[in-house]
């Protein structure tokens, strides 16, 4: 499944040096995480996994492929972009296209670089995206509410079941909180997500730091830190210097040098996807053979037939079974015929529910 992650934030935050370095630190390194530009502001990045590295070692295929995420720049947002201030309504727009929003907030002073507000306040910052947001959410509610509440009294039965979650959704938003907050059943899920509403996205607070606070971050963005938990999102810690630094570094040995230097054992990167993954509540699983070793990303949950339906519809609509090894055993049994001889592949039927670093093969018919 394809994930897309759009990242805002006010001008002046670091967010266009951030998605310069993360996409081209993804084309540093052409062998392992290839990268593409899809659009002048799209970049994607491939999603870097020891795991599949291992795997790829034990099996040689003729051809390794990788898990991808699309980061989406969207420009600086400001005070009144809900009403169209700046470009505000074509950047609002972008954030309704994807999975996840990276809120860059700025958690470094620089008498060099002014921030927009005059003064450097990271829950100031969050509190001025998240009122665009939701003003805009308010406005379009407002607008369904009134159609809704005119088709349900003639008996519109879809109209009916929008309703309440249209009303519990403007209720939130008149309390100053985002719509993700609220509570909708698995029957209303669907929707809900129909809405296309700009604050039911989740959010993974990105904190931009000095160089010198990579490793521990500082007192502001241990205040972005609680707000998140308090929210039920995910935060980290990055410098967008750094990794612009690291993006120039064509040698993974002087990468991994440069980064140990500064208390650092990964790039930004790397823990900006894993924050993406648990956000979303996503897992991967594996499939290798001679031809080629693949990551696939599916959603925690998801049954063995779901998972096959990633590779292709044909293997969840014909399903037989998926004969699976756990990635541990996988590795120490060195690969899928040790396994097998040791007793540890399985066979799970249409009820399994695929867990992270699973290596499957279906079988299926059709």
């Amino acid at each position: 499944m394809g994930i897309r992650c759009g990242i805002v934030g006010l001008p002046n935050v670091g967010k266009s040096t951030l998605f310069n370095a993360l996409t081209a630190t993804g084309a540093a390194q052409v062998g392992n995480f290839p990268f593409c530009t899809v659009d002048p502001n799209i970049g994607r990045v491939s999603v870097p996994d020891e795991r599949l590295e291992t795997i790829a070692g034990i099996v040689t295929p003729q051809k390794v492929v990788w898990n991808s995420i699309e980061f989406v720049d969207i420009a600086g947002l400001v005070r009144g972009a809900s009403q169209g201030e700046g470009l505000g309504n074509q950047f609002l727009a972008n954030i309704r296209e994807v999975d996840a929003v990276i809120h860059l907030v700025r958690c470094f002073e620089s008498g060099n670089i002014s921030h927009v507000e005059g003064s450097v306040d990271p829950l100031r910052d969050i509190d001025t995206i998240d009122t665009e947001l939701m003003l805009s959410d308010l406005e379009s509610l407002e607008k369904r509410a009134d159609a809704s509440a005119k088709r349900a009294t003639g008996g519109d039965r879809d109209a009916k079941a929008d309703l309440p979650i249209i009303q519990r959704a403007m209720e939130a938003l008149r309390e100053g909180q985002p719509v993700r907050s609220i509570e909708v059943s698995a029957d209303e899920a669907k929707r809900f997500a129909m809405l296309q509403l700009l604050t039911s996205k989740p959010v993974l607070y990105v904190c931009n730091v000095d160089e010198g606070e990579a490793a521990d971050g500082n007192a502001l963005t241990a205040k972005v830190a609680e707000r998140a938990a308090q929210e039920g999102a995910q935060a980290v810690v990055i410098s967008a210097r750094i990794e612009s630094e690291l993006a120039e570094i064509e040698e993974a040995e002087d990468k991994a040098v440069f980064l140990e230097d500064l208390g650092l054992s990964e790039p930004g990167l790397n823990r900006v996807i894993r924050a993406a993954y648990r956000l979303l509540g996503l897992i991967t699983f594996f499939t290798a053979g001679p031809k080629e070793a693949r990551a696939w990303t599916v959603r925690d949950g998801s049954t063995a037939p779901q998972a096959a339906g990633e590779i292709h519809t044909d293997f969840e609509r014909g399903f037989i079974c998926a004969e699976t090894i756990g990635f541990d055993d996988y590795v120490s049994h060195s690969g899928e015929q040790g396994a097998k001889q040791a007793g540890r592949m399985r066979q799970e039927g249409r009820d399994y529910r695929v867990k992270d670093g699973d290596v499957l093969l279906f079988r299926f018919n059709v």
